[in-house]
């Protein structure tokens, strides 16, 4: 049978309509999920269409997920912390929302302290367990929309919840139904997709959610939760892993729009990012983040990435305050006692930072070849250099330079003669047997002994 298709504009056979298939044995996938072995990635060669939405955006989990791996934020962190959300996601809400637990005082709290500051971006959702009972929280705070947990791997069905697939979605669907009822838009969590029976289970569950939305009148999404880091973004590689294949078919036979998918992904395989971007490429409007990818495990899609992510696909910030995500580093570092670790891209403290002589000498002449993009317009951070042995006068240069933020015709050149001798020290410091980094204190110390009086120290 054919049906004409609003969304393709083309002829499409219906006999792509997904039933849930019940089955007495969970499909565990032991061919790609051996455990006592590394997963195995497989290939069906099978591709599908680009197909971007008009509108992606960034979604938060930093309160909520973000907080399964940390100790709890305060009150007042919360808060400071969803402040910087909304001023780095700019006026149009490139950070469109932001989800927080509600069980404890603590959290209700810090909730409402938020809601206080009246921000439309980005919206405050919550979080709950897929019983009827925590309705009435979310109700009691005002919030519109809440995410719901929806297990749907035959691991979780099976082996947790001990249902059969279709007592989990009979269970899913009325719980969804009393969300509907109480006026609340739901978010269905989709956790442990990357090992679903999509056929299965994972379409005729979303097909049917999405059929109830349209009869209530009210938008529900669906959160595609990799939540063990599973998911590929290889072209042709196969379900239940495949990023673009997830993403393609909630959109093109759940029918559901791109602005209600989300992918919510984890960095188990170091793939969370390029994770994030494919489900942006393939029909997700929404990708869920955490600052600096704090979350379970190895944690969440970063945030920060998923900002630069946005400007390099759409050409554009959209007018978020990139300068923030500095701000947003140095608050979890000097207030919050986190360490991020130094090589992290774009927070870590040396991701604009060379050892290498060469390298130094580049960036003396012209920061620009070696140096990723204009990091004091865009992030507040100008380049460095560490010195070591290998620095050579190009790096001790182009410390100084930096240190002092001089301007063009103010900088110090490698032939410098307090360059020569700041370089003596260093060269001694390592035929002694040294082998960490001189750090900012000493050389600065040499320059009063050098050059007392040429620069101002504070």
């Amino acid at each position: 049978m054919l049906e004409f298709s609003k969304k393709s504009n083309l002829l499409e056979q219906s006999i792509y309509k997904y039933t849930l298939q019940d089955v007495s044995e969970p499909n565990l996938y032991r061919p790609i999920y051996p455990y006592d072995e590394v997963p195995k990635i497989s290939f069906n060669h099978r591709h599908v269409p680009v197909t971007v939405p008009e509108e992606i955006w960034i979604t938060d989990t930093t309160f909520r997920d973000g907080q399964q791996s940390r100790a709890p934020y305060s009150v007042e962190q919360i808060v400071h912390l969803y402040k910087l959300l909304n001023k780095l996601g700019g006026p149009k809400g490139i950070i469109r929302q932001t989800e927080f637990f509600i069980y404890s005082e603590k959290d209700r709290k810090a909730l409402e302290k938020c809601m206080e500051l009246g921000y439309e971006f980005p919206e405050i959702t919550t979080w709950i367990r897929a019983t009827k009972n925590d309705f009435a929280l979310v109700k009691d705070v005002g919030i519109r929309e809440t995410g719901i947990l929806v297990s749907c791997s035959d691991y979780h069905i099976f082996k947790k919840l001990n249902m059969s697939r279709a007592q989990a979605a009979e269970h899913y669907l009325s719980i969804i139904k009393s969300a509907l009822d109480a006026g609340l838009s739901p978010r269905c969590h989709f956790e442990d997709i990357t090992r679903a029976d999509y056929y299965g289970f994972v379409l005729p569950l979303a097909t049917q959610i999405s059929r109830l939305g349209e009869e209530a009148g009210i938008p529900i999404k669906i959160r595609a939760c990799d939540t063990m880091g599973y998911g590929v973004s290889f072209a042709g590689a196969a379900l239940p892993r495949s990023v673009p294949g997830i993403c393609y078919g909630l959109k093109h036979y759940a029918g559901l729009p791109s602005a209600c998918i989300e992918w919510h992904g984890h960095n188990d395989f170091y793939k969370s990012v390029v994770n994030a971007s494919t489900a942006w490429l393939y029909g997700a409007s929404g990708v869920n983040c955490s600052l600096l990818g704090i979350g379970e495990r190895t944690g969440n899609v970063p945030l920060e990435a998923m900002v630069m992510e946005y400007a390099s696909l759409r050409g554009t910030t959209d007018g978020m305050e990139l300068p923030v995500i500095t701000e947003i580093a140095e608050y979890y570092e000097k207030e919050l006692g986190y360490e991020i670790p130094p090589m992290t891209p774009f927070v870590g403290k040396n991701f604009n930072v060379t050892r290498a002589g060469i390298h130094a000498d580049g960036l003396l002449k012209d920061e620009e070849i070696y140096n990723i993009f204009d990091t004091k317009k865009l992030l507040n951070r100008v380049p460095t250099v560490a010195v070591t042995n290998v620095s050579g006068l190009a790096g001790i240069a182009h410390w100084l330079n930096c240190w002092f933020e001089l301007p063009d015709d103010k900088k110090v050149s490698k032939q410098d003669p307090l360059i020569a001798k700041m370089k003596e020290w260093v060269d001694e410091e390592y035929k002694t047997g040294r082998i960490i980094a001189i750090s900012d204190d000493e050389l600065l110390a040499l320059i009063e002994k050098y050059a007392p009086g040429r620069f101002e120290i504070k």
